[in-house]
């Protein structure tokens, strides 16, 4: 096969606060021709994440910063096109960290295959995908249980969404906030949570205590700041905290002030647990298991916000901090 040029999304200054379009650069490659052992694919859907962020700080993230001048990496669903190892075939469906370009040239143990039972693609990065794994573990780590009162911040993201959905499944009850009444309805109406607030239509806790006056049982942590300071305030006795992200302080350029009310961590004898999803890579087959049983049956709706081409990638990643997404966000390149 000749020579195949492919545009790529480069990471050209470190942002200062919300990441600009100038921070990016795209880019063409020439890639070099197949190795023994080596496959070509090429990318149909990459992920834009708001923990890709913290990597774009030099020294600030729990994983290695991105590189400047080099391809911005991130998860990807791709088919193969052209094969020199045996693992691989033509046509395989795959997701990889190789994405933010068109195409990439890698090795078998850098790929995770993937089924095309379930459609569209994306799925893999969402509802089936880190994301949606992220969720799952989430609710295992802090051992959820039916009949519990469960409020999820960030609820109409892509990790948001499917906690939720998840959480009604075990019989629990579903509280979620969100930054329109648009995406309440959607929370409410599509994705069966049983309560949800508008966090940009006033102060949360009152409107959380309105919700939950019995008090909640578990937090699932997206936001951080008010959001965590008022499930703080709203926990029973016992209660489990799981802390996923904190996309509310992700471009804050020098910390904020911890919450006023961590004390109630004491009193109330609560847990919180941090959770990486990377830990938990080898329960993943247990994972599309189970939840991959709930989308063929339809109990469980993956969520998207799709935009088109790999030239509107910054804009979709950038949008993620203005809430311009329900569910994953995802960028369609084929």
């Amino acid at each position: 096969m000749s020579l195949i040029k492919s545009q790529e999304i480069r990471l050209i200054s470190r942002p200062q606060g919300i990441p600009t379009a100038s921070n990016f650069a795209l880019e063409e490659a020439e890639l070099p021709l197949l190795k023994d052992g080596e496959v070509l694919g090429r990318n149909l859907f990459l992920s834009v994440d708001p923990y890709m962020r913290g990597r774009m700080s030099e020294g600030n993230s729990y994983v290695p910063s991105f590189e400047l001048g080099k391809p911005m990496e991130g998860g990807a669903v791709g088919e193969i096109i052209e094969s020199r190892a045996k693992e691989n075939k033509v046509g395989d469906l795959v997701t990889s960290r190789l994405g933010w370009r068109e195409y990439f040239i890698a090795q078998p143990h850098e790929l995770h295959a993937v089924s095309r039972e379930i459609q569209p693609p994306s799925v893999h990065l969402g509802t089936l995908g880190m994301t949606g794994m992220t969720a799952w573990v989430g609710l295992k780590l802090v051992g959820v249980k039916p009949g519990e009162v469960i409020y999820i911040s960030g609820a109409a993201g892509a990790v948001g969404n499917v906690a939720g959905q998840l959480e009604k499944l075990r019989g629990c009850t579903v509280i979620g906030s969100a930054s329109s009444a648009e995406k309440v309805a959607v929370l409410l109406h599509e994705c069966r949570f049983d309560r949800a607030i508008n966090y940009k239509a006033g102060p949360i806790l009152p409107q959380l205590l309105s919700a939950a006056p019995d008090g909640i049982d578990v937090y699932f942590d997206n936001v951080g700041g008010e959001a965590l300071e008022a499930a703080l305030a709203a926990m029973r006795i016992h209660g489990r905290i799981i802390a996923c992200g904190g996309i509310s302080t992700y471009n804050d350029s020098k910390p904020r002030p911890g919450p006023s009310n961590l004390f109630n961590i004491t009193t109330k004898r609560l847990t919180m647990k941090g959770l990486i999803v990377g830990d938990w890579l080898s329960q993943q087959a247990e994972f599309e298991s189970e939840v991959g049983g709930y989308c063929k049956a339809g109990r469980l709706k993956n969520q998207e916000t799709v935009v088109m081409g790999i030239d509107k990638a910054v804009e979709a990643f950038i949008g993620l901090f203005a809430g311009h997404n329900f569910g994953k966000m995802v960028v369609q390149l084929a």
